[in-house]
């Protein structure tokens, strides 16, 4: 897959993740889709999210990873992307983590 279709598809993938996500999410926390990482040859995606509070990112991930198949038949029927990647949900510590140097730099 060429490098501008894979950011330009990552892009669609991002935009339907965090609109999926502002759907299906309760109100108990709040879910940030933060960033996509999609593979060089486009089957598989891993959908980066924080919450908030912390403590419910454990609970954040399962809801995801139990609504990964619903979240596969929205993108199906809401883009043109043409196969459906893989999904992976995974928490960003990394993200956190920039979040915590931010705090102590203050």
């Amino acid at each position: 897959m060429k490098n501008i279709k894979r950011a330009r598809v990552g892009k669609i993938i991002h935009s339907l993740a965090a609109e999926f996500v502002r759907d299906e999410a309760g109100r108990l926390s709040l879910i940030t889709v933060t960033r996509v990482e999609l593979s060089p040859t486009g089957k598989e995606v891993k959908i980066f999210f924080t919450t908030l509070p912390e403590s419910k990112e454990d609970t954040a991930l399962k809801f995801l990873v139990r609504k990964t198949p619903e979240f596969k038949k929205s993108m199906r029927a809401k883009s043109r992307i043409g196969t459906v990647p893989y999904v992976d949900f995974k928490i960003d510590y990394g993200e956190r983590n920039r979040q915590r140097l931010d705090e102590l730099s203050r």
